[in-house]
């Protein structure tokens, strides 16, 4: 059970991290995710963060929902779907030093992928591929923002566009880690996910979306691509050494 110290903490962090992923589309979650697999056990940190990732996109869908390519939508959730029914499958669960590895590991992965393969979420089968490596990949990890990106940093779309439809394959992509984890969480010794927590980060999701529109707004799109890139590498170096620490550990 978390103290109500730790739980106006986590409302905070959800409340930031919700505006910064407002604002690039990416980064809050991987942040959040890296703190819940320091306070919960793997599957309730999956949980939680899906259900609070859910709300957070969901709710910046709506209000850019203008921007939004249903093209790239509908063909990232078949690929994830895909990737959801394979992992149901086979049940795996990562452990805590893996997940933090995967979360750290993920932004240099996706920098590796070559040039010359040009990912581009407007073409059909590259936005296939990528539902079905982004849901793999945050069904072990808990995020796929960095993985994500690499399908929309060569695009031409606008930030609020970028923001917006990523934010509408998100939403699915969550939806699958929350039907996929709940089961293992509800009624399993140890693992619990407070009703009080989560409505706490829900609200704190919806008003940390709302604060960054402004903000979004008023910034360039030049200035939208550098700073998400050196927020995400930065949290990236912090995750990769924790997860490196409790891998020796062990």
């Amino acid at each position: 059970m978390l103290t109500l110290p730790l739980m106006v903490g986590l409302g905070l962090t959800v409340l930031v991290t919700s505006f910064l992923s407002g604002l690039f589309g990416m980064a809050g979650g991987m942040v959040l995710m890296g703190l819940l697999l320091v306070l919960l056990p793997v599957p309730s940190a999956m949980l939680l963060h899906g259900i609070t990732q859910f709300t957070s996109n969901g709710w910046r869908a709506w209000l850019w929902r203008r921007h939004v390519d249903w093209g790239i939508v509908g063909r990232f959730a078949l690929g994830a779907g895909a990737a959801g029914g394979l992992f149901a499958l086979v049940g795996a669960v990562p452990d805590r030093a893996a997940s933090l590895l995967l979360l750290g590991l993920t932004p240099f992965l996706a920098l590796a992928v070559p040039q010359a393969w040009a990912l581009d979420a407007g073409k059909p089968s590259h936005a296939l591929l990528a539902g079905f490596l982004c849901m793999g990949i945050q069904l072990l990890a808990g995020i796929s923002g960095p993985l994500l990106d690499v399908f929309f940093v060569r695009s031409a779309m606008t930030r609020q566009s970028v923001v917006a439809t990523k934010a509408a394959t998100q939403v699915f992509g969550h939806a699958i880690k929350v039907a996929y984890f709940a089961p293992l969480v509800v009624g399993a010794p140890g693992e619990t996910v407070e009703a009080a927590i989560i409505l706490v980060s829900i609200a704190m999701a919806l008003l940390g979306t709302n604060l960054s529109r402004r903000v979004l707004d008023r910034m360039s799109d030049a200035q939208f691509r550098r700073w998400s890139r050196y927020l995400v590498m930065g949290t990236a170096s912090v995750y990769l050494s924790q997860g490196l620490f409790l891998l020796a550990s062990h």
